[in-house]
């Protein structure tokens, strides 16, 4: 039977429903929280504690149309817990409500409560050394049964005050009487529709179904008759929604010194009475636990008030109905069922004495109030060591230093989860220390892949760039290059010609020094627009460097300094592109650096699978506004006449063609520090050939 089921749509994993669940009820499959029927004792902590109401309690609502509908007679046996979730009502109004829903008896269960009680006073007076479990909870029946086993033969044989106040009616109006309970609890539902006592109860209503019930059926306080609860009436019993309330009323105490009597409730002090109890480490003649702490806490109220303000209006209720209880009148009512010969004397009120001394008359005090239990043993195999170990490991979990024990995953410790994974009710991915840090690495992992997509975005559209400009440079060159060959041959023979002398000497000579430029740009021209194949061989990058600054010497106000942090320099590599390259890195730091001098520093890196050399100058650096530009073609910031802009263009597709990377960093700003450019190369040391 399903108790409790999950509405998926509303399930946010929180875990929370993990945590407060005492039987570890909950598997977390799929990233969704299912309650597991077989493991759930109903104590409907989910259901208290979940945040988005993503918990559905199984509705009896069904049940109790079909018993009003069948034309039996039907009562309502009421929890004595209803001043806490009805306190807005008077209570003969509340009385006066039930019955408008058909009922033809209302009964509390506090008059069943009373005769519980008495049998729990004879069982510890007359049981030495037996040690009993109180079985007024059905939450912790169904605990024991399920997890602790070899404590169920310590069970107390004695019906809940809810089946007890049940056998009294079916005595009082005969065995066709149908009979629903009203409730702050959703495990009543598994004792009324258990195995063990089928015909007792024919449903369960939770205290917020008979306020739905109240609503569909548009009955408040103003429309309906004042009425009293039917007798049989209750006295202390009353007070067992309260915790410690069992004790009160079968007048045994807890007493701290002799120890034969402890009191347990709420999640976790319940679970760990258990514990100790089926251990033997806890030597008591009866332990009286809760899984609520206490029935005013149940979960099938929808009262928000803390602990003690609800259980201050249960006192109040049960002090004000002792006070005014007509003991002459009750007397008459229970001397038509038998004389009254049970005494039984309390230190209370004359009234109240004379009220205990009839509740326990021959016509009651035959009636079986006897039961029986049955095993349903949900324990499951623990892990070896080794298993749990590779557990904890897939978790990132190696050491005990790395076992944070936070209960984020809903466990008290990291090997609790552990477990769970083992019988497979938890996930590693509530595990929240863990799945951060797979998160942190899935972000570094996005990161280095957002930044290659840009690097490779950034060089297609470069490659684009160029193939349409070196398509364009290719035209020009080609249809520029022969009549400047003509124009080159004849101003030099004229300028051959010519004696030194002449007027038209100076003016010659410029001419063939600018036709001379021109034949050098239009050679770059075609340089760039060449489809060249890059031939791999094995060179020396630190020679080709050093080739290249003995190649260029440095104006006189720079210095020059050569770094090599490789002990092997060797690669495969195009020696005369590479070397252009280096030429050309180093010919623009020698011109960031013509007017106010400064030094060149290059330096050479590598590891086993790169070799690299990066291009430092303290000169002017480059604009910000410019960084964009720099290998775009014929793009320049020199004076007008110093350079053709292609430079760092052809440059870029050297480097790319031998698979190779180009970085640049600059400074123009004074303000934000030192002044200077710095060009990093990498290439592979053996590049796959395309």
């Amino acid at each position: 039977m399903r108790l409790i089921s999950t509405i998926r749509e509303k399930c946010r994993a929180c875990y929370t429903c993990v945590r407060e669940c005492p039987a570890k009820a909950i598997c977390i499959s799929g990233g969704q929280a299912e309650v597991i029927p077989d493991r759930c004792i109903g104590c409907g902590n989910c259901v208290r504690v979940c945040s988005q109401n993503a918990k559905q309690v199984l509705s009896s609502i069904g049940e109790f149309h079909h018993a009003i509908d069948s034309g039996a007679d039907v009562a309502a046996v009421v929890a004595p817990s209803f001043p806490v979730d009805f306190s807005h009502l008077d209570p003969r109004r509340f009385v006066g409500m039930i019955r408008a829903l058909g009922f033809k008896y209302v009964n509390e269960v506090s008059f069943g409560a009373d005769l519980v009680a008495d049998r729990y006073r004879k069982l510890v007076e007359r049981e030495e050394d037996h040690q009993y479990i109180a079985t007024n909870c059905p939450a912790v029946m169904g605990f024991v049964e399920r997890y602790y086993p070899a404590s169920t033969g310590s069970l107390a044989p004695i019906v809940s005050p809810m089946v007890a106040t049940a056998r009294v009616l079916k005595r009082l109006h005969g065995d066709n009487l149908k009979i629903i309970f009203i409730g702050p609890c959703i495990a009543k539902k598994a004792e009324v529709y258990g195995d063990y006592s089928p015909s007792e109860l024919d449903a369960a209503l939770t205290f917020v179904e008979l306020s739905e019930l109240f609503t569909q059926q548009g009955i408040t306080s103003e429309t309906v008759e004042p009425s009293d609860f039917d007798p049989p009436h209750g006295g202390l019993g009353m007070l067992f929604p309260i915790s410690r309330g069992l004790l009160q009323a079968a007048d045994v105490s807890e007493d701290l010194l002799s120890g034969d009597i402890v009191a347990a409730d709420g999640r976790r002090d319940f679970v760990e009475a258990i514990r100790e109890f089926d251990s033997g480490d806890l030597d008591v003649k009866l332990l009286e636990v809760l899984a609520c702490n206490g029935c005013i806490m149940g979960p099938g109220m929808s009262c928000k008030d803390p602990l003690f303000r609800r259980r201050s209006r249960v006192s109040h209720y049960a002090r004000q109905k002792l006070l005014e209880i007509d003991t002459e009148q009750w007397h008459r009512d229970m001397e038509a069922f038998e004389d009254l010969s049970l005494q039984r004397e309390f230190a209370m009120p004359y009234r109240i004495q004379n009220l205990y001394s009839s509740l326990y008359s021959p016509m009651f005090s035959d009636i079986d109030l006897r039961r029986q239990f049955s095993l349903d043993d949900q324990q499951t195999p623990m892990p070896s060591e080794d298993s749990l170990a590779k557990i904890l490991n897939r978790m990132g979990k190696y050491t005990p230093e790395d076992e944070l024990n936070c209960g984020a995953c809903g466990y008290d410790s990291c090997r609790e989860h552990a477990i769970a994974i083992y019988k497979g009710l938890a996930e590693i991915e509530m595990c929240l220390p863990f799945t951060i840090e797979q998160l942190r690495r899935t972000v570094g992992e996005l990161d280095l892949s957002h930044k290659q997509l840009a690097s490779t975005q950034q060089a297609l559209m470069q490659s684009e760039k160029l193939a349409s400009m070196g398509q364009l440079a290719a035209g020009v060159a080609h249809e520029v290059n022969n009549p400047l060959g003509v124009v080159l041959m004849y101003s030099h023979i004229l300028l051959d010609e010519c004696q030194t002398d002449s007027k038209l000497f100076n003016d010659l000579k410029m001419i063939v020094e600018q036709a001379d430029r021109c034949k050098k740009i239009v050679s770059n021209l075609l340089d760039f627009a060449r489809e060249n194949r890059v031939v791999l061989l094995p060179a020396d990058i630190r020679q080709l460097i050093e080739g290249a600054l003995k190649a260029l010497p440095a104006p006189p106000n720079v210095a020059v300094e050569f770094v090599n942090e490789m002990d092997s320099s060797m690669a495969d590599l195009d020696k005369d592109q590479i070397t252009q390259v280096i030429t050309n890195l180093i010919s623009n730091a020698y011109a960031a650096m013509e007017e106010h001098g400064g030094k060149l520093t290059v330096r050479t890196f590598g590891n086993e699978y790169q070799v690299g050399f990066q291009v430092r100058d303290t000169g002017v650096g480059i604009a910000r506004e410019n960084m964009r530009k720099l290998f775009t073609p014929f793009f320049t910031t020199k004076k007008m006449g110093k350079g053709t802009g292609l430079g760092l263009a052809v440059s870029y597709g050297i480097v790319k063609m031998h698979r190779g990377d180009i970085q640049v960093e600059s400074n123009a700003d004074p303000a934000a520090g030192p002044t200077g450019t710095m060009f990093t190369v990498t290439l592979p040391r053996q590049p796959k050939q395309t």
